[in-house]
């Protein structure tokens, strides 16, 4: 057990502190009954469109957050999304994609913390960077081979590119040095701002959540 002058590891922190909130947005009904085959496709491209304007937040300031001391080394070109979000829509929804393509309120709401975060507080925003990118990694393969199986996606073609990330060889060793970086960026923030940090990661989750509690309400279905 750590001692009061060697404290948990941030990413253990971060992990550990949020989840509660990680765990009630995995289970949301939405994502219950997509997971589970009782959706159709339609409600998987809805889902892909909201995310659609969520990365553009999260990648829209890029080039600025870059040569930030704590966000910078988190901004990694191989990380990008926007792209493989679009060729996905493309197949989904046809070239027209874009028509009739709104926010739900719950994405227009977390688009908004985004953005706010990534232009006045980066330490925050890496919550955001966290909780989306390296969920992407890990449980969004399961969503992925699901998708696949369930809409007879070819395997990592169009319609999951959202989820196959080309750029990263070896994704255990990539999220190992992630969780690095998160350790290193957790030491050169004081007590206080951690603690921030920590609470913005539990939001994450929460407006994570909220989204799929807003396409629940529009795919309902009875227990």
């Amino acid at each position: 057990m750590p001692s009061p002058e060697q404290p948990a590891p941030f990413s253990t922190v971060l992990r550990t502190a949020s989840s509660e909130e990680h765990e009630a947005a995995e289970q949301s009904s939405f994502m219950s009954h997509l997971l589970g085959g009782r959706l159709g496709v339609e409600a998987y491209a809805d889902l892909t469109g909201q995310l659609w304007f969520v990365y553009r937040a999260l990648e829209g300031r890029n080039a600025e957050l870059a040569d930030h001391p704590v966000a910078g080394p988190f901004i990694d070109p191989a990380l990008l999304r926007t792209a493989a979000i679009e060729r996905d829509l493309r197949h989904l929804r046809g070239p027209d994609w874009r028509t009739g393509l709104e926010p739900l309120p719950a994405t227009a709401a977390y688009v908004a913390r985004v953005e706010e975060l990534a232009a006045g507080w980066p330490a925050g925003y890496l919550a955001h960077h966290y909780t989306r990118y390296l969920g992407d990694l890990s449980g969004g393969q399961i969503i992925r081979g699901i998708a696949e199986k369930t809409w007879g996606f070819e395997r990592k073609g169009d319609g999951v590119h959202f989820y196959v990330f080309e750029d990263v060889a070896n994704p255990a060793a990539f999220k190992r040095d992630y969780r690095a970086k998160l350790d290193a960026a957790g030491l050169a923030l004081d007590e206080v701002e951690r603690r921030r940090v920590v609470e913005e990661c539990k939001r994450a989750f929460t407006l994570n959540g909220a989204i799929f509690r807003d396409l629940d309400a529009r795919y309902p279905l009875s227990a």
